[in-house]
């Protein structure tokens, strides 16, 4: 393709991106009847139809999905080959993304903190989200690498390594339920102020699974996207569902929880997922990084 070409490539991956031309047009700041004749332009040199214009925006067609799926590529493989320069160079220059659950925040950030020593001058960007929020991220290229719990099937992602995490109740130390010597039974935590996460993260899902054989419909008092208010709410009293690696950090002890084994979970896999998007080749870095997580995990 010509440079020109490239160009008007820009235009069009902005405006499909963004589900609008405007929203194209006031990021890279310029009118949006120049975006329209940009992306004519390319239809007319390419003789397809790329989008499809609606009242709410635009819409890539299936010719259009197409070159967005080799203009990402070709914007990877450009990252790439920039990074083998830098590394020619000695200089192991670059930047890299990471979105993880918030549930990985303490390991993460130890990982993080071993890489940049190693590696002080690749810069990198770490976000926090929901399970379906990594997995976007992770699917439309915004992030390299995804770290998720129990994250549901996704013909885009490839998942890298997994590792089992059972599910525990989670109290305070002087929580009645710590007193049995036993797992805990799904119904046992019923007559309890219970907070679960919402239907974002792979937790709840798994717990959906957990009700499912159990018989069991619990019903929460509090319903929240945020790992570290349902810890405080336990920590008051109430009884929440996480993973034991989940609580079992300085954060937890400073709560006082504890994490009580759930029984009948043998059928059910929890597991902490390191993922990609399939197909997408990692830069040096990333794949370094990509390495340390899995060892460090490994751990927890």
């Amino acid at each position: 393709m010509s440079i020109l070409q490239e160009n008007r490539i820009k235009f069009f991956y902005e405006a499909a991106k963004r589900g609008s031309v405007r929203a194209a047009a006031d990021f890279f700041d310029v009118a949006p009847s120049a975006i329209s004749r940009q992306i004519s332009a390319l239809e007319s040199e390419l003789a397809v139809v790329l989008i499809e214009r609606h009242r709410r925006g635009v819409k890539p067609t299936e010719a259009g999905e197409y070159l967005l799926e080799y203009y990402k590529n070709r914007l990877i493989e450009q990252d790439n080959l920039l990074e083998s320069f830098q590394l020619l160079k000695g200089l192991q220059k670059g930047t890299l993304t990471l979105a993880i659950g918030e549930g990985y925040i303490s390991k993460v950030s130890e990982v993080l903190s071993l890489f940049s020593e190693k590696y002080p001058a690749i810069k990198t960007y770490l976000s926090i989200a929901s399970t379906n929020e990594v997995l976007r991220m992770v699917s439309e290229d915004e992030a390299q690498i995804g770290v998720v719990f129990n994250p549901n099937r996704d013909p885009r992602i490839r998942s890298h390594m997994s590792f089992n995490h059972p599910m525990s109740v989670v109290v305070h130390k002087d929580h009645e339920l710590t007193q049995k010597n036993e797992p805990i039974l799904l119904k046992d935590i019923c007559k309890y102020r219970l907070a679960l996460p919402d239907t974002t993260h792979g937790i709840r899902h798994l717990v959906s699974d957990i009700e499912n054989e159990a018989g069991v419909i619990l019903s929460p008092t509090l319903i929240c996207n945020n790992l570290h208010t349902l810890k405080i709410y336990a920590s008051y009293g109430g009884v929440t569902l996480i993973p034991a690696f989940m609580v079992n950090n300085s954060e937890g002890q400073n709560l006082e929880l504890v994490a009580l084994p759930l029984k009948n979970q043998s059928s059910f896999s929890e597991k902490t997922h390191v993922v990609t998007r399939l197909g997408r080749q990692l830069t040096v870095g990333a794949g370094h990084l990509m390495q340390l997580l899995i060892q460090r995990i490994q751990e927890i």
